[in-house]
This record gives structure tokens, sequence and C-alpha cells, in this order.
């Protein structure tokens, strides 16, 4: 922050040092009249912020300068330097610049004692007198987790204490597992000029958390990504787990073999393993290798629940295995046309649909065969019906021409019958069908 000299701001009075101190009223009413004229120079600084160990750097500018002489003073009103003179007997300062309108001193190796306000004078009528204040930063010390139990069972809450010591001011601890921020309760103590804060954590830990880093972090403006961690420890019972080698997949079949195996993994690791039939004695053909059941031979008798049990220094597990064992296939005949299914996996009998297709479409042509070879000989005896009826009525259609003329002597006699005839309506009419 810069800070301006308080000599024309009429709100706080001149602070001098000894006896030059503005006590009388003529001083002040002198001082007031500088001011008020405008043509007085101006002293400006800046407050310093520095880490304990590193470098200060204090600057005294003056504007307006008309070649007054500058002196910087530390908290207890020493003089540091008169223009470029060092009065005082502390190498740690050192002049950086000096010039009519700026002096400009480091101090090196800063400690909490050097912290304060340090005072800039311009030498002018009236004199005029700023000051800069030093702030010390103090890192923590050391920063440490103590974890209530190295090893700790799952489900337990363990205790975690996170310490950062000797700070200034003081730090903000942040807890974190794995990338996840958790929530801790803090204390602060303070010696002296020192801060120490403590922070605690309760966690509640599972088989998950074992070999995740539990992170403490500080939070403080004289350092940055200052973290400790602890690897978390924990032990849990097994988890077990039953898997089928053979059959690979499908059903298990009378007659068949069956192979399980059983897998098991827990911390500490699982050394006890081993199979038995829930509600049963286990089946004398059943033959147990370490981790792995193998029934060479399945019949119906084998059916139930089989279990593989492991265990460890925390607890006991297990997982089952139910068996139910189907009938073997049977073999359809291929002319045969049916669709069969199990409980478990459809399958379809597909080996004659080939042969059926074929036997099909020879039946279709029977049939039609026979239907038109019924139609031909049908419409063959129609046509020989109405052959011999049309061969009869045009007999009789020639009998009844010429009747009439049987009984005559001559042709004459004849033509003359016949048409004569023709008034006898009754052997004229002619008929057909």
């Amino acid at each position: 922050m810069e800070r301006v000299s308080e000599c024309c701001r009429g709100s706080v009075p001149l602070v001098l040092s000894g006896n030059e101190q503005c006590q009388s009223r003529e001083r002040k009413m002198a001082l007031q009249c500088a001011c008020e004229r405008g043509d007085g120079q101006n002293l400006v600084t800046e407050d310093v912020t520095v880490v304990e160990g590193d470098v200060a750097t204090i600057s005294c500018r003056v504007k307006n300068s008309d070649d007054s002489v500058i002196q910087l003073l530390n908290p207890n009103r020493q003089t540091i330097y008169f223009r470029d003179f060092r009065p005082l007997k502390d190498s740690r300062f050192q002049l950086v610049n000096f010039s009519n309108s700026e002096l400009r001193v480091s101090l090196t190796n800063v400690s909490i004692s050097d912290e304060g306000r340090y005072f800039c004078q311009l030498y002018t009528d009236p004199p005029q007198e700023i000051y800069t204040t030093i702030t010390v930063l103090v890192p923590p010390r050391n920063l440490v987790i103590d974890i209530q139990k190295e090893v700790a069972v799952e489900g337990e809450e363990i205790e975690l204490n996170c310490t950062a010591m000797a700070s200034r001011p003081a730090t903000t601890i942040r807890w974190f597992k794995g990338n996840k921020e958790l929530t801790g309760k803090s204390e602060v103590e303070q010696w002296s000029d020192m801060y120490t804060v403590t922070s605690q954590l309760l966690l509640k830990v599972g088989r998950e958390d074992d070999g995740v880093p539990v992170i403490c972090l500080v939070d403080h403006p004289a350092v940055k990504d200052l973290q400790t961690q602890r690897y978390l420890e924990v032990m849990y019972k097994p988890q077990v787990r039953v898997s089928q080698n053979y059959p690979v997949q499908g059903l298990t079949r009378e007659g068949e073999p069956l192979e399980l195996s059983c897998a098991a993994f827990g911390k500490p690791q699982p050394t006890d393993m081993r199979w038995l039939r829930v509600d049963d004695e286990m089946p004398q053909h059943v033959v147990v290798s370490g981790s792995n059941l193998l029934i060479s031979n399945l019949n119906k008798t084998d059916n139930g629940t089989y279990r593989c049990e492991a265990s460890n220094a925390v607890g006991k597990s297990h997982a089952d295995y139910m068996l139910f064992v189907y009938d073997p296939p049977t073999t359809i005949p291929p002319p045969t046309t049916t669709t069969t299914t199990t409980t478990t996996i459809p399958t379809t009998i597909t080996d004659s649909r080939a042969g059926e297709e074929g036997a099909i479409r020879s039946v279709d042509h029977a049939v039609v065969g026979g239907v038109v070879a019924v139609v031909v000989f049908a419409m063959l005896c129609l046509l020989i019906i109405l052959g011999r009826y049309f061969a009869r009525h045009k007999g009789t259609y020639f009998t009844h021409e010429a009747k009439g003329a049987d009984d005559a002597a001559d042709a004459d006699t004849a033509i003359i019958n016949a048409e004569g005839g023709q008034n006898n309506s009754e052997e004229k009419k002619e008929y057909f069908i």
C-alpha cells in the first residue's frame, strides 16, 4: 500500500524525533501555512511484507524534490541511513539507490525482530515524516500427520491429527482422501508471536480405502504446496467368487462333467478354503482339489447348493453355486418338423427342413395332377353323351320330314302327300332340345 506524508492532510499531526516534535502552537501554524501555499514536497512509501529469511526493500521517495535531505530510521528511531551514509552498524542494511528523489535500502535475512514501523524523514521547512510497516511471515516449521492406528480393520473409525507448528500468521489446514476433500476440526495455540495449529480428522475406513493416501495440506501466505501424507492400511475379510470352468456355456446335463473353481481375495490373503454342500453331504464321487471342485459324471442326485468358504484373520466369507442337472439331449429323426425349447437355452431342431419342403412340393404336384385328370375325364364323358344325343335327334328329324311319303304309289303322289301333309300341324312339328 502506498503511503503519502501526513504534512498537508491536516488530520494527523507531524511526527518528529527528539526536541523537534511539533508541540508549540506557533510551529503548528507555520506547518499549516506551508501546506496552504502548496509549495511543500511529499514523501511516498509502501508497506513491505516479507518471508522470514528473505530480503526486504524499503523505499523513501520524494515528489517535487528540491534536494532536501532524506533519512531512514528504524522502529527504535535510530538512523539507518542519512543520505548515502549509514550510521547504524548493522551490515544487513545495504544502500540500493540514493538520489535527490529516492532513498532505497535493502534488509537481508529478515527476522521477526525486524518487524515494525520504519520512518522516512525529509528535512524541509517544516520537516516531513512518513512510515512504512514491515510484516514478517513465518511458514510452519514442521508438518506432521499422526494416525491413531497404523493398521485398521474394515468398518472401524480411526483418528488422524495434522499439526503445523510455529507459523505466523496461523495456518489453515485442509484434508484430502485421494482427490476428495474432507472436513476436519482445527485448534489454534499461540506461543509468543507464533501459532501452532492442530487439525483432527475422524474417518471410517472400508476395504476400498486400503492403500489410499490421506493428505494434510497447508494454506499459508508464506508457503505454497506444503503438504504431507500417510497411506491407509486396511484389513478386510475375504471376498469369494465361484466360477464354472466346464461346461463353459450351456446346461449341466446328466452324464456330462462339471468343474467349478473358487477365488478369494482379502487382506491378509486367505489361507483356508474349503468346499461343502449346503444342507446335505458331499457326494462320494465329487473330487475337490485345492480351490477346484470336479464331478466327472453328473446325475440328478447331485442337485443342490455347493458352497466355497474362505477365511483369514479378519473373518470368513462364502459364495454359493446352485446345481440343477438336466436330462441328457435326445436325438430327433430328420423328417420331423418340431421346435423344442429348454428352461435356460432355447434351441430349434432344423435338421430336416429341406426334405420337408421337397416332400410338401411333391404332394402338391400329385394333388394338382389328380384334379386335372378328373376334370379331363369328366369333359370327355360329357362330350360323348352330347354326341350320342345329337346323333339320335338328327335321325328323328329326317324321319318326320319324310312322313306321308312312305305310302305313296309313285313320286308325284309322295310329293303331293308330303305337301298336303303341311296342313296337319301335329305331324309337322319339330322338337329341339
